[in-house]
């Protein structure tokens, strides 16, 4: 029997962004795994989860009780789901995966099923300070070979700042959201890019929940000439029941759940059919395994994978996401940001390698709007600690999400 020996933590930043990797050595020589734990904003706290619990916890189990672990992880602390545990248990649960692989001597698709497709279709972010550099953007993509490609202008309704004019004085600083003004901007936006390109290219939208609910109906309903692939997370984590009402009134495909824990968030959106795809965080919900059984069980209904695939996730992250994606049936697309340098709109991977490439060899490739992986066992994906070494984690206060209304009250980012 093949037993846990040890489990290492790695926590690196080769493109400035936290990123947390568990290694799990086995008994057995030479066979160990890697998988993601990243939570970027509180690395050092799923760090000490891991070290200090989960490593006394499972040291000597066998490393083929995939399932077994999961739940035992899962349960031990009483309290359960939530970002800490749910990464570490993630961290955890990855690299036990990447171990069957590799002692099956398969990549993880053929361990789930095998493929349904050779290549994985990606979307991209076209972000920009006007329309005119938006489209710019655009063009540089449909040059690679991608079809569909989320567009945003100016971030989510608000740019962390000094507070405006209009707000109360002595306001904080923060984002400030002017709803109005972004749905007008936004919809102005889209009716550029669509007379640009017309309809032949696949856009999406990604509101980040900053939108009241009402607001919401108002503005996926003012979409919907411009027939988005999908429109993402317009409603905030804490106001889904309005979905029910948002599906009635629009013909807007819907996206879903980057901030879900557990399967009481996702559970009746997909039994009701209230979203078109389901856009959870692997880690988030605690691996590889969690994210499979959420694959089939939205199958069942008609309901499509789009993974969250942004920089605040490993290598090891994206590549599970690949995995999964090569062997859904109900595979919808793959958000991608996993090869590309900084300040670059995309990567030709024939090019200089970045940081993280260095850090992390065996990346899937991007080629001509597909991302595929290696057939490497395992999920293919290697790690160099001395390179990791030269890009510490930061501690920085996140500003980001400190979003504010129009008179400075704390919201929702």
């Amino acid at each position: 029997m093949v037993r846990i020996e040890d489990i290492n933590v790695y926590e690196t930043a080769p493109e400035g962004i936290n990123l947390t990797v568990v290694k799990l050595v086995t008994s057995e020589p030479g066979l160990f795994g890697f998988g993601c734990a990243t939570f970027a904003y509180r690395h050092e706290s799923v760090r000490h989860v891991i070290e200090e619990y989960l490593l006394p916890l499972l040291r000597g189990r066998d490393v083929s009780a995939v399932e077994q672990i999961w739940h035992l992880v899962h349960h031990n602390a009483y309290w359960r789901n939530g970002p800490i545990e749910n990464n570490a248990l993630a961290g955890i649960d990855t690299a036990l995966w990447d171990i069957k692989g590799k002692m099956a001597g398969m990549p993880l698709y053929q361990l789930f099923g095998g493929k349904h497709r050779e290549g994985v279709p990606v979307y991209r972010h076209a972000d920009g300070r006007d329309a005119d550099e938006i489209c710019d953007n655009i063009r540089k993509f449909r040059e690679q070979g991608i079809s569909t490609i989320r567009c945003q202008c100016g971030g989510y309704g608000g740019t962390y700042g000094t507070a405006p004019s209009t707000a109360p004085d002595g306001s904080p600083d923060g984002a400030y959201l002017d709803s109005r003004s972004y749905m007008r901007d936004t919809l102005k936006l889209f009716g550029e890019i669509r007379s640009r390109f017309g309809f032949d290219i696949g856009l999406c939208h990604d509101v980040h929940e900053r939108l009241a609910p009402v607001d919401a109906v108002t503005f996926a309903k003012e979409m919907e000439p411009f027939r988005l692939f999908f429109l993402e997370d317009a409603l905030p984590l804490e106001q889904i029941d309005w979905l029910r009402r948002l599906r009635r009134l629009t013909t807007t495909p819907l996206a879903y759940g980057e901030l879900f824990n557990n399967p009481a968030e996702w559970r009746s959106l997909i039994a009701e059919r209230l979203i078109d795809y389901i856009r959870v965080h692997m880690t988030q919900i605690g691996g590889i395994t969690p994210a499979r059984k959420l694959q089939i069980f939205a199958e069942q209904f008609g309901v499509r994978t789009a993974w969250h695939g942004p920089g605040d996730m490993s290598p090891f992250a994206h590549a599970a996401n690949i995995h999964l994606d090569l062997a859904a049936h109900n595979f919808g697309i793959q958000e991608w940001s996993g090869t590309e340098p900084p300040n670059s709109v995309i990567q030709d991977l024939s090019g200089p390698k970045d940081a993280l490439l260095d850090v992390f060899p065996g990346m899937p490739v991007f080629r001509k709007g597909y991302v595929y992986p290696n057939d490497t066992p395992g999920l293919g994906v290697g790690f160099n600690e001395k390179e990791a070494a030269r890009y510490p984690c930061g501690k920085p206060v996140v500003r980001w999400t400190q979003t504010r209304g129009a008179d400075g009250t704390l919201v929702a980012p």
